[in-house]
């Protein structure tokens, strides 16, 4: 039975990400109190929490009520107005000096308006990023927290038991004040999005260009993960192929409809980069594709109009594996690098004081990005903490190096067969752009200038300049 005030912390919503989540707090010796409108849901975790300190209802009053005061609750509801209507809901409940987590993924100007919304009624608010799926959240996720430092203090402890550990260190750590911790979520996720899109430009060629089966594909997802691509979502990706179908008794990846979907994560990540004027153009084109795809008629009837090459790969089947093995390495990197280059700026814009180590570090176990690599950006930014991109880094700029002449060769071999490899182009571009000690920008500042007086600067002198330009007589 519930005794009054014995619960050390509160769960509002608890599908599988919260239940989950309770459970790994009970393992770790925290009593929880959880919640949740639907009765399944709470049935499900009644059935769950058996020799737990875990007490589960469908009553405000009473989840309110089995909290010890000063009151901490996880909020992990969908993102948006549902979040609104949370805090809402519970706020005449509340006491002041109560913290309230919004543990989802919410946009982190809300998290700012929320902050100094519940600041009027005296209670804390924290946004918290949380990445791992209902495995991380089960068994330890990197857990990305933002808001005030003394506030943070009184979770901490907490946050550490329940993280996913690396190195005996918990994958967590308080990342700056206000949205911080929900800016860097989303740029993870940002992230995220342009790993997916170039892991499945890889599927594509091996697919079509080198007509690879599926258990083909799983070996050579299996052996890139046993390397230096290590990662989360190679490790994944190689499951996957060998995954039986229940209904027909085929490989699953067979049937799954070619039309991929958003939550919003990556777009968000896009417009703020746009606003802060830092090129992600992977990720860009990571959510851009995500939207291609979902054209599905329109790309069957292109597809009987507009024909390509198709043509098939001339050479050694291994060599250009192991070529492309080293491109989608270039193209990690480069993705890494954009989203960090867009956490250093933000940094400052936001005035969050972010720490890019700490960054590196919590991401290496427990999120969906974990990869061996973010090892390699730890240490950069260890050597140089203001570092502007790890592309400038002597130790990353030299793995760049050596894979670049490969990512050119498959990148020229998807062109000649037709095959679509924007993130990788962009990856490659990016990397040309950012080498190149000149840019033809000063042709565009020319052509501003020239019809719209937008003025622009000169390489030799100091100053703002326009020209009455000659126009020429047709």
């Amino acid at each position: 039975m519930m005794k009054d005030k014995t619960y050390d912390f509160g769960m509002i919503g608890i599908g599988t990400m919260g239940r989950n989540l309770v459970l790994n707090m009970s393992d770790h010796g925290y009593s929880v109190a959880a919640i949740d409108r639907n009765q399944e849901q709470v049935e499900v975790l009644k059935k769950e929490n058996e020799g737990r300190n875990v007490f589960a209802t469908t009553d405000p009053h009473e989840f309110i009520n089995s909290l010890k005061t000063p009151r901490a609750i996880i909020m992990l509801v969908p993102a948006g107005k549902i979040v609104d209507a949370v805090i809402q809901e519970y706020l005449p409940l509340l006491s002041e000096g109560d913290l309230l987590m919004d543990w989802g993924n919410s946009h982190y100007t809300d998290t700012n308006a929320r902050i100094e919304q519940l600041e009027k009624s005296k209670i804390h608010f924290m946004g918290v990023g949380i990445s791992g799926g209902e495995s991380g959240a089960r068994h330890g996720p990197s857990i990305m927290p933002g808001g005030p430092k003394d506030i943070f203090d009184l979770v901490a402890s907490m946050l550490d038991s329940i993280a996913a550990k690396v190195d005996n260190e918990p994958c967590t750590a308080w990342l700056g004040p206000g949205s911080a911790g929900h800016y860097v979520k989303m740029v993870h996720n940002g992230i995220e999005y342009g790993l997916m899109q170039l892991i499945a430009e890889c599927y594509h060629i091996l697919k079509e260009l080198l007509g690879m089966d599926d258990d083909e594909l799983h070996h050579v997802f299996t052996n890139w993960n046993q390397g230096k691509l290590h990662s989360f979502l190679l490790e994944i990706t190689a499951d996957i192929f060998i995954q039986q179908d229940e209904i027909t008794g085929q490989r699953l990846i067979e049937k799954i409809l070619d039309s991929a979907h958003q939550k919003g994560t990556g777009g968000w990540t896009s417009e703020d980069a746009m606003e802060l004027q830092v090129p992600i153009p992977v990720i860009d084109i990571a959510v851009s594709m995500r939207n291609l795809s979902a054209y599905k008629k329109d790309r069957m009837l292109a597809g009987l109009k507009l024909k390509s090459p198709k043509e098939m790969l001339n050479g050694n089947k291994s060599e250009f594996i192991s070529s492309l093995e080293e491109a989608f390495y270039f193209s990690m990197i480069t993705t890494y690098a954009q989203g960090m280059a867009l956490l250093q700026v933000a940094s400052g814009t936001y005035q969050y004081n972010l720490n890019l180590e700490t960054i590196a570090r919590i991401w290496r176990g427990g999120c969906i990005i974990r990869a061996s690599l973010l090892e390699d950006i730890r240490l950069a930014y260890s050597r140089k903490p203001d570092l502007s991109n790890i592309l400038l880094d002597d130790n990353i700029a030299e793995k760049l190096q050596k894979s670049q002449e490969a990512i050119r060769k498959v990148i020229h071999a998807g062109i000649d067969a037709g095959i679509p490899l924007p993130a990788m182009m962009g990856s490659l571009a990016y990397f040309d752009s950012y080498r190149s000690s000149w840019l033809p920008a000063s042709l565009i500042q020319a052509q501003r200038d020239y019809f719209g007086a937008h003025t622009y600067e000169r390489n030799d002198r100091e100053g703002t300049f326009h020209t009455i330009w000659n126009h020429k007589e047709d």
